[in-house]
């Protein structure tokens, strides 16, 4: 099923409710066979289209992922995922953040088919880089959702309110404020992101 979205210009995410929910191999197709929109899949079934990023939070998220990136070549325990990446999760849903790292040992469970497209594992890090179209409690709870399944450590960043809300299983969340740098731990422990560049874009 093919989705012409030529007539509709929002900011927003558009959110469609099929008739039934789409199977995982029925979700891929419906991705595959839309290939320039971003879509998700709630655990209800709902398939999310996601609105183009702007200028700043592209350029920030190129950012983000450029640090994240050279430490993992580096550290040499785990790959590094983009904003492209759908991640099929225990509850159904299917996400995908902007920025994410799962160790090489978890990759290992997957088949060669499955590395392919769309693996049904968590990342073991999710970044989530909040836009200026993303409502705060969506994100939130979209981050609670990460750690629900599976993620050991996730970071929301908020360019506009210059802060980083950190999750992690069975704590509180943590509020950085105008961090100059944020230190991982756990899955990724010895990696520092620096904040500068995603504080202030250079444009």
């Amino acid at each position: 099923m093919q989705v012409v979205l030529n007539d509709i210009e929002t900011e927003s995410p558009i959110v469609i409710q099929p008739q039934r929910r789409l199977s995982d191999r029925e979700f891929i197709d419906f991705c595959e066979a839309n290939p320039d929109l971003k879509v998700e899949r709630t655990a209800e079934g709902d398939l999310v289209i996601m609105p183009p990023a702007g200028w700043e939070t592209s350029n920030r998220n190129t950012d983000l992922i450029h640090q994240l990136q050279a430490w993992a070549k580096r550290d040499g325990r785990g790959k590094v995922f983009d904003s492209n990446t759908i991640f099929i999760l225990p509850s159904g849903a299917a996400r995908s953040p902007d920025a994410a790292w799962m160790s090489r040992s978890r990759l290992a469970t997957l088949t060669k088919e499955q590395k392919k497209r769309f693996g049904p594992l968590c990342p073991d890090f999710v970044v989530e880089l909040r836009s200026p179209s993303d409502r705060l409690p969506q994100l939130q709870t979209k981050m609670r959702e990460w750690i629900d399944n599976g993620a050991q450590l996730a970071w929301l960043i908020d360019p506009e309110n210059r802060t980083v809300h950190v999750y992690r299983p069975g704590r509180r969340v943590e509020r950085l404020v105008d961090a100059a740098s944020v230190t991982g731990e756990g899955p990724v422990a010895g990696f520092v992101l620096e904040m500068a560049d995603i504080w202030n874009p250079d444009l």
